[in-house]
């Protein structure tokens, strides 16, 4: 088989992903770490500007991203969580929550794929169990993207 390089989305999803898994091991300040991590890459401009909100964003709210998980983990604790585990649902957690341009069942979708293919086949089952837990509490349609009444 084959093994294709991810293009368009699921490749920038997938240098998110390698990008904040190294950040939680080593922490620096992100401008310096952004800047260090797309020397070795190319994306186009559109691919590192969705890049860089979802970074950004997930650093940002890294912690109620964590309390969220914990809870609808039952009570597993995002610490004791594997650390891709961790990385896909929060940057598909975060996308669900604050991204109206992704549905959130793609968003759940790409978690899944990422920790099939990242972490084992049993990870895939429990980052869709938490997800798909939160997305029934998330007043938006899962499907389609998400445009609140009065912002037409």
């Amino acid at each position: 088989m084959q093994n294709k390089k991810p293009n368009g989305r699921r490749q920038t999803r997938e240098w998110i992903m390698q990008f904040l898994f190294q950040l939680d091991f080593n922490p620096e300040p992100i401008d310096i770490a952004l800047a260090d991590f797309w020397e070795e890459r190319e994306p186009s401009a559109k691919e590192k500007t969705y890049a860089e909100e979802i970074i950004k964003g997930v650093v940002q709210r890294k912690d109620e991203l964590d309390a969220r998980l914990s809870e609808y983990a039952n009570r597993w604790n995002s610490d004791r969580m594997g650390a891709v585990d961790r990385t896909v649902m929060r940057v598909a957690l975060f996308e669900m929550l604050h991204r109206e341009d992704v549905p959130p069942v793609v968003s759940i979708n790409e978690a899944v794929h990422f920790a099939k293919d990242f972490s084992s086949f049993q990870s895939g089952r429990f980052v869709n169990g938490v997800l798909d837990r939160i997305r029934k509490d998330i007043d938006r349609p899962a499907r389609t993207t998400y445009k609140p009444r009065g912002n037409e």
